[in-house]
């Protein structure tokens, strides 16, 4: 470099005219996209007087001495900034500084300074007397990666920038990667054995871990697996699967993996959990640690526990201390036994039998409906703690246990309504049967005064000291008081023939007798003309149509599985079977639908 170049720049710092001497602070300065992460604030300095009142012939050279400089710093030592000010500009300072800088942060800024030098300089590729070479170009020579090569850099890697097709581009000088090769012979060497994947490599990789994972193996484990089959990194593999799995979402090798699970993965996972799937398997399944996978199953019960239904009749009485046992104790047993009262005659065995559960007396029923309010007094209260988070490390209770706690007073509750809401049945179907004739559907009536009957039961009041079946009366007949006079109002609505024809008319499909009666007397019929077939179309006719005690109807394929025989053998069977069946159903005169041959 020659010195008399260079007297412009300690000249005008002398006289403090850098501006006026020189017009090199152009547009192009301000538009230049230079570093800004540079580690020592005055070599940042020294680049901006370079770039800014250097002339574009020169900042190429100035490159030049940067790049010198880099491959003679050390990263453990220190050096002071005059050295580095003289090494670049051939000049020494005006005003010596004591300022040192770490080698590791100068090697890192000399590496910035020298794309800001080529980028400012705007140096077209051709006019560049040796060779250079591109990112991609020095990818496919070393067979990596591009992320390799911006590793590399970080590393010590020199690069420029040069104007290629009239746009900047980085570029490498051959002179550049000899020098960090021949100082880099094992990341080289390295880098060159784990390449750059071709199309097949991935394609391979992708189909082992298609394997693996249909065998039962985690993501860890079939990292591991293929990065010892291929001889590549564990990094390398999972990178592929991971880009894999982001560009073919309907057939990603993890689909249940997901950066954040929504609530209904949740819900998923929780229910798996609920029927049987351990924490363990719940983790390969979801590729979740198992810290992860416990903190989300507390969640979601967490959130279960606030979807539970703890209303309740509050009473002053819960708030007294030392009565549980008193409220939570069994129920008091009657003075005398209850009297078994008869159901009347015309009522089906199914509601006859809600007569063989007795009827609570005062004491019992008073007794039963402070327990189950009390219940949902301690889970409501607990559930409260749970929410303003009112617990320390010094609680007896820990979270987990007390969302215990909260779901089995729930259930005490539930139980102990259920025994009331029993107790009560005969009472629905007595007011029940008092407006059956103004409607047809004596069951329907039933199933609405059940649930007026267990709405009745959460809301009485049994401190007033009422009995509960006056108040549930009460409620049930006010339901059917609303829910008859709409059924009035659809059945005119939609009627096709005279009033009297339509309340006369009754269908039989509606009463259970009749159709027990039809249904045991189709069953006779139907093994009746079973008996013309042989022992093999009975089976098979049995399988297909479900006739067996609680059977479901099995496919063609099921059947011949279970036979030893193919599916179409099966199909072949049943048709000569169902044929058989049309004749002996004719000639008995029985009407019987079957299934077409």
């Amino acid at each position: 470099m020659v010195p008399g170049k260079h007297l412009w720049l300690e000249r005008a710092a002398r006289r403090g005219r850098m501006e006026i001497r020189f017009r090199y602070r152009s547009q192009h300065w301000e538009d230049t996209a230079m570093h800004t992460t540079y580690r020592d604030a005055k070599v940042k300095e020294l680049r901006d007087q370079l770039i800014r009142f250097s002339p574009k012939a020169n900042k190429s050279e100035l490159a030049d001495a940067a790049e010198s400089l880099h491959n003679d710093v050390t990263e453990d030592r220190q050096y002071a900034y005059d050295f580095v000010y003289f090494r670049l500009t051939k000049f020494r300072p005006e005003n010596p500084s004591r300022h040192n800088i770490a080698g590791v942060d100068l090697r890192h800024d000399l590496r910035q300074m020298i794309e800001d030098l080529t980028e400012a300089a705007e140096i077209p590729v051709e006019q560049v007397a040796q060779p250079v070479h591109t990112l991609k170009d020095l990818a496919r020579m070393f067979r990596v990666s591009t992320k390799t090569i911006s590793r590399w850099r970080n590393a010590g890697l020199v690069s420029r920038k040069y104007v290629v097709d009239g746009r900047k581009r980085v570029g490498f000088l051959h002179t550049s990667i000899e020098h960090f090769s021949q100082q880099n012979r094992e990341k080289v060497r390295r880098g060159e054995r784990f390449s750059q994947l071709s199309d097949e490599e991935k394609s391979e990789i992708v189909e082992r871990a298609r394997q693996l994972v249909e065998g039962g193996a985690t993501p860890a484990e079939v990292t591991r697996q293929i990065a010892e089959q291929m001889g590549r990194s564990p990094e390398t593999i999972r990178y592929t699967l991971k880009n894999f799995d982001a560009d073919h979402k309907s057939l990603a090798i993890f689909p249940s993996h997901r950066d954040t699970l929504t609530d209904d993965d949740k819900r998923t996972l929780f229910r798996m959990h609920s029927q049987g799937m351990t924490v363990s398997q719940l983790c390969k399944r979801f590729n979740r640690s198992r810290a992860s996978i416990n903190r989300l199953l507390l969640d979601v019960r967490v959130q279960c526990v606030f979807e539970l239904p703890l209303d309740y009749i509050y009473n002053e009485d819960f708030d007294q201390p030392g009565r549980d046992a008193e409220f939570l104790g069994e129920t008091p047993e009657p003075a005398k036994a209850a009297r078994k009262v008869r159901p009347p005659a015309d009522l089906p065995s199914y509601l006859a039998a809600l007569y063989d559960v007795p009827l609570l007396t005062r004491e019992q029923e008073y007794h039963l409906f402070r327990k189950m309010n009390y219940l949902k007094h301690q889970a409501s209260r607990l559930r409260e703690q749970l929410s303003d988070n009112r617990w320390n490390s010094d609680d007896s209770m820990s979270k987990t246990e007390r969302i215990d706690r909260i779901n089995q007073l729930y259930e005490e509750a539930v139980k102990v309504k259920n025994l009331i809401v029993q107790s009560n049945l005969r009472l629905v179907v007595s007011i029940a049967k008092r407006h059956v004739a103004k409607v047809d559907d004596l069951f329907t009536l039933i199933s609405d005064g059940n649930m007026s009957l267990i709405r009745a039961v959460e809301k009485f009041d049994y401190s007033r000291g009422n009995k509960f079946s006056t108040y549930a009366s009460w409620a049930i007949m006010k339901n059917f008081a609303r829910t008859i006079p709409s059924e009035f109002k659809h059945r005119d609505r939609f009627r096709t023939t005279t009033e009297e024809l339509f309340l006369l008319r009754q269908d039989d499909r509606m009463d259970p007798y009749v159709e027990e009666s039809a249904h045991l007397r189709r069953k006779r019929e139907l093994s009746k003309i079973l008996n013309r077939l042989d022992e093999r179309e009975q089976q098979i006719i049995s399988a297909r149509f479900g006739l067996g005690r609680g059977s479901e109807p099995l496919t063609l394929k099921e059947v011949g599985e279970k036979m030893g025989v193919t599916k179409e053998r099966i199909r072949q069977l049943e048709a000569r079977a169902l044929v058989k069946l049309r004749e002996a159903a004719d000639e008995e005169r029985i009407d019987v639908e079957l299934g077409s041959a």
